[in-house]
């Protein structure tokens, strides 16, 4: 009943929300403890709920077409539930003291992305999977054009085009599949038994992949995600970027490689060729932005572009590294996103050329600005050093006559990484103080609790990275056997 539980809660407290025209305070503190009872949930399923009853949940639905309201929470939906959960979270907790128009609709909306997001991580039926992939999508566009700047609209308008045409291929695709089953079924399972040709598996291939590459995003189905980014309201931004781009990550994972495995095969060096053109490409673009939010939308995409090129190094080691990865990135990312908010809220700018000499009267939001960015390009003893050390790996093993042109690439991008963060870190906190800095910025309680939140979890998982280790071990094993076809290919 986890499974429903972690649904149940936020989609009460979006309708509850919609319904109560409130003050910003009372819509603050009511998200705050909803996102805290599914953290608390969360945790209950990591130490005590253990069984499938306990993570799984089923009832009819859509029985005359073929489809149930079927949950389950495996090794990757756990991750990224976890990360959801605390996301949302700490989130909340800092927004206890912004001031937002229409507080109860923000709010609400923001909810609601949580439900549709945490349905599309604990679907096993395809239709079900896409209903809240469709639902995730609403909320995003009402909380990015309603609460954002003076491009929001247009902006918003592009991306919903972007993701809603992706979609449409995704549903003829599942609709195709549902077809093949021998029970006209839309469960994962059915699904997973149906014998596809490597001309099927080929093109279906293509029309999953062309959806989830969309919200990843992955070159060079990325040009919404800058503007989008750069226009959205900075906690809209950051749900967009810790959490909601994993949904695309996850489709590759749950639906792509297990179900074309062949095509997966097939079309991998392809794949692996857009992903290390985004690291570089995107790495190059952040160095030239003097815009604090674009440069961390740039960084953004090359990080994905690391993520997909380890989805297709088709193997164990890179498998694990990716698992370990969505939630650690997310995290920073999110840690990211609240300290150029702070920045930009205390200082009028977002303008890296406006900004410099902080460390000299803010020491405190340095060191915190410091350590996550510095977690950001996966220094070690930080949290994403073991994830992005295993897909560096995994790449590395790609069975791919290619591998050494894609490790040199992604190596590059790490490189690239470090140079635009580090003259990020110096423009910003360190020279002359401008006009806007020339005050201490004062971080409110709220603020420091949940920065000291993230920066504890990127230091303990930085020196004791074992439980995400065992946390993810079991399923990159799942996965890689059912994606390990390289043999076949091999002794053909």
């Amino acid at each position: 009943m986890v499974v429903l539980l972690l649904l149940l809660i936020p989609l009460i407290g979006a309708s509850f929300l919609f319904l109560y025209k409130g003050d910003h305070q009372f819509a603050s503190t009511a998200s705050l403890k909803l996102s805290l009872v599914s953290l608390l949930v969360m945790c209950l399923r990591l130490f005590c709920w253990h069984t499938p009853e306990q993570l799984s949940f089923t009832a009819p639905w859509l029985t005359s077409l073929g489809s149930s309201f079927s949950l389950r929470m495996d090794g990757l939906g756990t991750i990224l539930s976890l990360l959801t959960t605390t996301a949302y979270f700490l989130l909340f907790w800092y927004m206890r003291s912004r001031t937002i128009e229409r507080p109860a609709a923000f709010f609400a909306w923001l909810l609601l992305a949580q439900v549709g997001m945490l349905g599309v991580f604990l679907a096993m039926d395809s239709l079900l999977f896409y209903f809240f992939w469709e639902l995730a999508l609403i909320p995003m566009y009402f909380l990015a054009s309603q609460w954002g700047g003076a491009r929001s609209v247009s902006v918003t308008f592009k991306f919903f085009i972007y993701t809603f045409l992706g979609s449409v291929f995704m549903l003829i695709g599942i609709l195709y599949l549902q077809s093949k089953t021998a029970d006209h079924s839309f469960a994962l399972e059915s699904i997973k038994k149906i014998k596809l040709t490597s001309d099927q598996q080929s093109w279906l291939f293509w029309f999953f992949f062309i959806a989830f590459a969309i919200k990843l995003p992955v070159f060079p189905f990325h040009t919404w995600q800058p503007d989008t980014y750069e226009e959205s309201a900075t906690p809209v931004t950051a749900i967009l970027s810790a959490i909601m781009v994993k949904m695309g990550v996850l489709g590759l994972l749950r639906w792509v490689l297990p179900l074309f495995p062949i095509a997966s095969y097939m079309w991998g060096d392809v794949v692996m060729s857009m992903a290390v053109a985004g690291i570089v490409y995107a790495s190059f673009l952040a160095m030239q932005q003097v815009d604090l939010k674009r440069l961390i939308a740039y960084s953004s995409i090359a990080h994905i572009g690391l993520m997909t090129a380890g989805a297709f190094a088709l193997n164990q080691l890179a498998y694990q590294g990716l698992l370990i990865q969505l939630f650690t990135h997310g995290i920073n990312i999110l840690g990211m996103w609240i300290l150029a908010d702070i920045i930009e809220r205390k200082t009028g700018t977002r303008s890296i050329d406006s900004l410099g000499g902080i460390a000299q009267h803010s020491p405190t939001l340095t060191i915190f600005f410091v350590i996550i960015a510095l977690a950001n390009i996966a220094l070690p003893l930080t949290n994403a050093f073991v994830g992005e050390f295993l897909l560096f790996a995994g790449v590395l093993a790609t069975p791919s006559t290619y591998y050494w042109a894609f490790a040199v690439a992604v190596g590059l991008g790490i490189i690239l990484s470090a140079v635009y963060t580090l003259r990020m870190i110096r423009a910003v906190f360190y020279g002359q103080p401008s006009a806007r800095t020339s005050m201490a910025i004062r971080l409110a309680l709220h603020e420091v609790g949940a920065l000291v939140f993230i920066v504890g979890l990127i230091l303990f998982f930085g020196i004791c990275p074992q439980p995400l280790i065992d946390m993810t071990a079991d399923f990159s094993k799942d996965l890689f056997g059912q994606t390990d076809i390289t043999s076949l290919f091999r002794k053909s």
